[in-house]
């Protein structure tokens, strides 16, 4: 709960941002210098990349987490089973042997959702944040019944 709280809060602070920025940029558009205008442009566009990015990551969240929902009913939540190094970390070969099934469990049912979760958190476990995230985006769309693009 508390990492939702954290988010939210810090979500509202930047859409805050957002707006002291893209109102500083509306009113150096408004001077008419060309200068000031063309700063004035990239000021406004700016929170319109920004917000777009945290409206796409806050739905990607929503929807992880709503998978984490569906799995932990059936029961086929992964356990949190790899062992910690003393500073809270996982064990790096430990991480290295649960990826390596869960990539063979995703190789024999590439169409059902919950292997690429389960693929997405030893991804995760393994430190590899990119390849977690596209696991979890096409675990997203196949349980969404969504087109799935492949690599």
């Amino acid at each position: 709960m508390g990492g939702k709280i954290t988010y939210f809060f810090l979500a509202t602070v930047l859409v805050i941002v957002f707006g002291v920025v893209g109102l500083e940029g509306v009113l150096l558009l408004l001077t008419g210098e060309p200068a000031a205008m063309g700063m004035g442009a990239v000021a406004f566009l700016l929170p319109c990349i920004g917000a777009w990015f945290l409206w796409h990551n806050t739905r990607f969240a929503r929807d992880a987490h709503r998978l984490a929902h569906v799995l932990e009913a059936e029961g086929g939540l992964p356990a949190d089973e790899p062992p910690r190094t003393p500073g809270g970390r996982i064990d790096r070969d430990a991480a290295d042997a649960v990826f390596a099934e869960r990539q063979a469990e995703t190789e024999d049912a590439p169409g059902d959702w919950r292997t690429w979760f389960r693929l997405a958190v030893a991804y995760h476990d393994a430190r590899d944040t990119p390849r977690a995230r596209k696991a979890m985006q096409r675990a997203i769309a196949l349980h969404d019944k969504k087109p799935v693009r492949t690599a």
